[in-house]
């Protein structure tokens, strides 16, 4: 049976709701080999709207690529990734992968893990090292490719913000920006679930990829298109809920999209053939609960000062933390500090700053946080 509501993966067909113009922008810019870089809070649907499109595209002559390289951890790390898949969504087939490396990489060594079940994928293992390959030979891997196979490539990279954790990393994205800025046949779309890490990247003038490609920010899917969606899944497993109760569910979460997908997943068990004010309770309880380990992780390591910073802004602060009124309720230490608390937090994506005020970033962790830390 087809669950009705899906999170914490990316979803498709039904389960994706709205993003008109944005999936037809981003359509038009694989199409046309326009670089992109998605920009957006974490839990918006940028992994979901990526794949929607890669699946639309039914040019044979464009061959999008997609990779996540949030357990790359250097260069290196990231180059066997990046040539790895590219082999493989190349190749096309398990048989065709040793013939495509041979073409284009013949100088490694490949592992091939081959899965018992006939069905399922296979894993590529390339091992290369600086004495195999420079980075440049293979960041420009994929428009040697294209080239070749006469087709237009889109490398679309998930969690691209962990390029900023690599030892020298402004040298590293140099090299790429200066490779990647060449090709004609291929192009790029970068995002990730660090909005202020990307953001750093991306919209830094110092920094190497400062406009690389066309921004493209995700705003919350507005709370009409939520409330229609909610209420016809409902209706589809014979269930009622009023656009009122649809309502809570979108303000609740703020829109944001997988935290509305949970917690309609978590009122829909808890209700009968009606929903009520109790089920909405009830299922917000379960999503704080199941989301409370992952919090408890996310403030395990933090100062009494942060944490203090997080009640002050769960109280009502969002500026002047070092006026009189927020300093006597809430223990900052210095006020040369406070500088300190804020950017370590924003690393730590537990706040957002918008309109020059201070917000916590995720709409669950703050009723987490106001009912367990307060």
């Amino acid at each position: 049976m087809k669950k009705p509501f899906v999170y914490g993966k990316s979803v498709d067909a039904d389960n994706f709701t709205d993003r008109q113009n944005e999936t037809k922008r981003l359509l038009a810019n694989f199409c046309y080999g326009m670089n992109t870089i998605i920009i957006s809070p974490r839990r918006m649907g940028k992994t979901s709207l990526v794949r929607k499109v890669q699946r639309s595209i039914q040019d044979p002559k464009v061959k999008v690529i997609y990779m996540d390289v949030y357990d790359c951890r250097s260069e290196y790390d990231f180059l066997n990734r990046f040539a790895s898949v590219i082999i493989k969504e190349t190749a096309g087939t398990m048989d065709k992968v040793l013939d495509t490396l041979r073409e284009f990489l013949s100088r490694v060594t490949p592992r091939i893990s081959y899965s018992p079940e006939p069905l399922n994928d296979f894993q590529l293992t390339l091992g290369i090292t600086p004495r195999d390959f420079s980075p440049e030979e293979i960041l420009n891997l994929p428009e040697v490719i294209a080239q070749k196979r006469n087709i237009n490539i889109v490398v679309c990279i998930d969690e691209f913000q962990q390029i900023g954790e690599f030892p020298d990393s402004v040298t590293v994205q140099k090299r790429m920006r200066g490779v990647w800025q060449h090709q004609k046949n291929t192009s790029y779309c970068m995002f990730g679930s660090k909005n202020h890490m990307m953001m750093k990247i991306f919209q830094n003038k110092r920094m190497p990829f400062f406009m690389f490609g066309e921004m493209m920010y995700l705003d919350k899917i507005p709370r009409e298109e939520w409330i229609d969606f909610i209420t016809e899944k409902f209706q589809q497993q014979g269930k009622k809920i009023s656009r009122d109760m649809a309502a809570r569910i979108c303000d609740t979460t703020q829109c944001h999209s997988s935290y509305v997908q949970q917690l309609s997943w978590n009122v829909l068990l808890e209700a009968g053939k009606e929903v009520t004010e109790q089920n909405i309770d009830d299922g917000i309880c379960d999503t704080l609960e199941q989301n409370s380990g992952l919090f408890q992780n996310q403030i395990a390591g933090l100062t009494s000062y942060q944490m203090n910073f997080l009640r002050a802004i769960c109280s009502g602060y969002h500026s002047d933390f070092t006026s009189k009124v927020v300093t006597q309720l809430f223990d900052l230490g210095a006020k040369s500090n406070i500088y300190r608390i804020k950017n370590a937090l924003l690393d730590c994506e537990l706040i957002a700053i918008k309109m020059k005020k201070v917000y916590i970033a995720d709409p669950v962790f703050e009723m987490w946080f106001k009912r367990d830390c307060m």
